[in-house]
């Protein structure tokens, strides 16, 4: 029984025994839990770090490769300097992050519909006129180096220059050679943006508009210029036909029969008609006879 008492107490003071059971030490219970708690940190920072490396391989390889389609062209700048020809693609090409800009140009037409514009013509005559510009990027490096917006600069001029070159010429001149406008107005442009990297393949005039005024005064003007000219035609055809008339005159002056045949004609092509009168000509040499009278 000594013995094991003894042994009892023993244990009771290395904190295995209390109220007669068995329990750890605290000092293990710590180190135990420390354990656990280093373990479960290490694995949180485990998946955060493969995390955080996928996002940024991830974002890296999505900021260094790029893709610019078949019609499109990539300027790029490596810290402010044009990078060899200037240009990449189609296709793709590798960008430095934080180092390399970018711009991308389209190399397709592109059309602008003017706005309406007011101009004064020669003649003084105020008119409306909408055109179309078509124009393309030829040039991608020059277009983004040396100009700050080439589309709205192109737009700009191309507006001004229509303007001016409306203000030069009449009416008349404006609307009946539209094309002739267009090809000049395309030439001075084109001689201004070919140092921009812009090439322009057309001008177009749309409509010219004018005012309600104008335009009853145009048409009383056509009108009288059209009855003149119907005037004009049916004086002519008057001299025509008198000349014929007298030709036809000498021809039946030489056989006399040939009056009367022609006037027998003439009645067998108006009696046809059921209502018609007669008016037989009388010569007047007949109407100078004297007429006997019967003497008492």
């Amino acid at each position: 029984m000594a013995t094991d008492d003894q042994q009892i107490f023993g244990r009771m003071s290395n904190g295995q025994l209390v109220n007669g059971y068995n329990v750890k030490s605290s000092s293990s219970s710590t180190t135990s839990s420390e354990t656990t708690l280093f373990e479960n940190i290490f694995i949180i920072g485990s998946y955060l770090t493969n995390n955080i490396l996928i996002y940024v391989f991830v974002f890296f390889g999505y900021t260094i490769i790029q893709i610019v389609q078949e019609y499109e062209r990539a300027v790029i700048f490596r810290l402010g300097k044009l990078v060899g020809c200037g240009t990449r693609g189609p296709g793709l090409f590798f960008i430095l992050p934080c180092i390399d800009d970018y711009s991308v140009v389209d190399l397709r037409t592109i059309t602008y519909d003017i706005p309406p514009q007011e101009v004064l013509t020669k003649d003084s005559v105020t008119i409306s006129v909408d055109a179309v510009l078509f124009y393309r990027i030829w040039l991608p490096t020059i277009a983004v180096s040396n100009v700050f917006d080439y589309g709205q600069a192109t737009q700009l001029l191309t507006s001004v220059t229509l303007r001016n070159a409306l203000g030069t010429r009449t009416l008349s001149e404006i609307l009946s050679d539209r094309k002739k406008i267009g090809t000049d107005i395309n030439s001075m442009v084109d001689s201004v943006t070919k140092t921009w990297g812009v090439k322009i393949e057309r001008v177009e005039l749309k409509d010219v508009r004018l005012p309600t005024s104008m335009q009853r005064s145009m048409a009383v003007e056509a009108e009288s210029t059209r009855e003149a000219r119907a005037k004009i035609i049916a004086a002519k055809g008057e001299l025509k036909a008198s000349y014929g008339l007298k030709e036809a005159s000498e021809i039946l002056s030489i056989e006399p029969m040939s009056f009367q045949l022609r006037f027998i004609q003439n009645l067998g092509s108006n009696s046809s008609n059921k209502e018609t009168t007669v008016l037989f000509p009388v010569p007047m040499p007949m109407m100078s006879i004297p007429v006997p009278t019967k003497k008492s």
